[in-house]
């Protein structure tokens, strides 16, 4: 099928797949242990202040879902089996599953660990239609990895997306194309991708419940309530959405954050929670062979007021031991010790490939420089083969 381009000369119609896992990160845990299946199991943080990253189905029959408070989670569903997050396992079968989705485009862009949208307009010919395609990826991945994901299947990511989640757990939803509108029409406004609590409570003072709804409100309407956004929600609400499939979106920050159970006040405590959040950023970073020059630290208070302070390193780094010296100079600048700490977070922006190591100082040990990458190259093979917890600096062991 063809449509018209900008330039008046014929394009085929783009056909987008958008994959989304099926409660991820508790599916890896059941597929890990198979008792825990048919159980409500719930992936998160610390009980008192962590957050619910993954719900099982069994455990959304209670009300429970990602972003809700731990605490929350435990009171409507006593009986759930918590769990930690693990995220090197997670990443682990989340890599093996987008080594499927590659077999089919390079056109795959991860939006995280457990979704992606994949444009498979050129792979027609080879491997059948959309529908075709994302029936073929979904067996794939049941039979090679044991899980299930969701499939939508449209002509935009917009559609693709909104399409994937109807049909939970283990669907698939084709929209043909021409058919957007009707197919937005009677969803309710908060499927509608980007449209948060905030924005879906002021369209519904203005009688908008409906995509439907919100496509007969008149685009100048919409502008004079939302400025800009207002034509963005006037084109979503037609199914109208031009943007591409992007594989190679570049990461502009890398970081690590901690909610703690209890608030920080003890100087070495502070210190040894900031050690580990700079090993886990240092280790992500060389895993993707990444380095950063801007440090940022966050603090979050007792009192929810929220404090960061960063500094620009003469050249990137990766070393975590080099973060986190740098970490503490900006700790000076915070009330840390004086105010009780809520949370702690590490992070490092203008991040830059890492091709050839470690910059070079110019009046560093280079022997020295050399050698620390070697110690940081030996910790991320332990540990990728044995787990994060396999080796850590000695302050960071627990009895």
């Amino acid at each position: 099928m063809t449509s018209m381009s900008n330039h008046g000369q014929p394009s085929q119609t783009r056909v987008i797949l958008h994959l989304d896992m099926d409660a991820f990160y508790a599916s890896v845990e059941m597929l890990d242990n198979p008792a825990l299946r048919g159980q409500p199991v719930i992936v998160g943080g610390g009980i008192n202040r962590g957050v619910v990253c993954a719900a099982s189905y069994e455990a959304r029959k209670f009300g429970v879902h990602a972003a809700l408070p731990m605490a929350t989670a435990r009171r409507l569903c006593s009986k759930g089996i918590f769990l930690p997050v693990r995220m090197a396992r997670y990443q682990e079968v989340s890599a093996r599953i987008f080594t499927i989705f590659h077999r089919f485009t390079s056109l795959v862009e991860p939006l995280s660990l457990d979704e992606a949208f994949l444009d498979v307009t050129g792979s027609l010919a080879l491997f059948g239609s959309g529908p075709t395609i994302a029936t073929t990826i979904r067996q794939l991945v049941r039979q090679e990895i044991g899980l299930t994901v969701s499939a939508g299947v449209a002509t935009n990511k917009l559609v693709a997306k909104i399409a994937s989640d109807l049909d939970k757990p283990d669907g698939l939803t084709v929209v043909a194309p021409g058919q957007e509108r009707g197919f937005l029409a009677p969803l309710a406004i908060g499927r509608l991708w980007g449209v948060g609590r905030t924005t879906e409570k002021r369209l519904t003072l203005m009688g908008v419940r409906t995509i439907g709804d919100l496509e007969r409100l008149s685009i100048n309407m919409l502008k004079s309530t939302f400025g800009q956004t207002g034509s963005w929600l006037h084109r979503s609400a037609q199914g109208l959405d031009d943007r591409p499939v992007e594989p190679c979106r570049e990461a502009k920050s890398l970081g690590n954050e901690e909610t703690f159970a209890t608030d920080l006040v003890d100087q070495a405590r502070i210190r040894q929670e900031l050690l580990a959040l700079a090993t886990k950023v240092g280790g992500r970073l060389r895993r993707h062979e990444l380095m950063g020059r801007t440090i940022t630290l966050k603090i979050k208070y007792h009192d929810f007021t929220t404090q960061t302070r960063s500094r620009t390193l003469a050249s990137p780094t990766n070393d975590h031991g080099e973060i986190f010296t740098q970490t503490l100079e900006l700790l000076k600048k915070t009330e840390a010790g004086r105010c009780p700490i809520r949370l702690l977070g590490v992070g490092l922006a203008n991040l830059t490939p890492a091709a050839g190591g470690a910059q070079m100082h110019l009046f560093d040990d280079q022997g020295k420089t050399r050698k620390r990458a070697k110690v940081n190259a030996a910790l991320d093979t332990i540990q990728d083969r044995f787990g994060g917890q396999a080796i850590l600096p000695a302050t960071l062991l627990k009895e």
